[in-house]
C-alpha cells in the first residue's frame, strides 16, 4: 500500500531534475504539474529556474507537456509562455489526463514520467497509469482552502522519506 505513495525521487524543485540522468534512465517525456510545481500559488509567471529547466529539457531532446486540474485562461498562458502543450481540466489522479498526455508525447509509458509537487493528484495519478513520478515541494507553502487538508496528510505520509540528492542515473549505479 506505502508504494502508492513513495515517488521514485523527491527533489527540492523542478530544477533539481537532471535531463542527462532522465534520458539515461530511458525518460524522453515529463509530464509535469502547473500549480506549484511550475508556479507557485496566485504567482503569474513561472520563476527564472523554470523557465531555463524547460529549456535544458529542450537541448537533451525530452519533451515537456503540462497536465494540470486547473483549466482557467491563465493556466493556458503560462503553457503558452513556456511553449509547452497542456491537458487542462485533466482530474488527476485519474489516469485519463495521463494517457492523452502521452498520446499527444507520442511515447509509451516507460519512456515518461510525472513530476508533481503532490502525492494525492500527481503520484498517485501517475502510479494508477503505470508511470513513474518525480516529487517535488511545492514552491510556495500557501495553498487553496482545499489543498490544505491533504497536505497534512501528505507530510504524514512522507515522513523519513529522504529527498533525492543524487542524480537518476548515481541511483542506478548504487552511488
Amino acid at each position: 500500500m506505502k508504494a502508492w505513495f513513495h515517488p521514485m525521487s523527491y527533489v527540492p524543485h523542478v530544477s533539481d531534475i537532471d535531463f542527462r540522468s532522465l534520458r539515461a534512465d530511458g525518460v524522453r517525456g515529463v509530464i509535469v504539474d502547473l500549480d506549484n510545481t511550475l508556479v507557485g500559488y496566485r504567482a503569474l509567471e513561472p520563476e527564472p529556474e523554470v523557465t531555463a529547466w524547460i529549456g535544458q529539457a529542450v537541448h537533451h531532446e525530452v519533451r515537456i507537456i503540462m497536465v494540470t486540474n486547473n483549466g482557467t485562461p491563465w493556466a493556458r498562458t503560462v503553457a503558452e509562455r513556456l511553449a509547452v502543450p497542456i491537458v487542462a481540466n485533466a482530474r488527476k489522479p485519474l489516469p485519463r489526463g495521463f494517457r492523452r498526455a502521452l498520446r499527444l508525447l507520442g511515447l509509451p509509458r516507460e519512456a515518461a514520467v510525472v513530476v508533481g509537487d503532490q502525492l494525492f493528484t500527481d503520484v498517485i495519478g501517475a502510479k494508477l497509469c503505470g508511470l513513474r513520478a518525480i516529487l517535488v515541494e511545492p514552491l510556495v507553502s500557501h495553498d487553496p482552502w482545499n489543498t490544505f487538508p491533504l497536505r497534512l496528510l501528505e507530510r504524514w505520509l512522507l515522513r523519513g522519506l529522504p529527498r533525492t540528492e543524487r542524480t537518476l542515473a548515481q541511483r542506478r549505479e548504487g552511488g
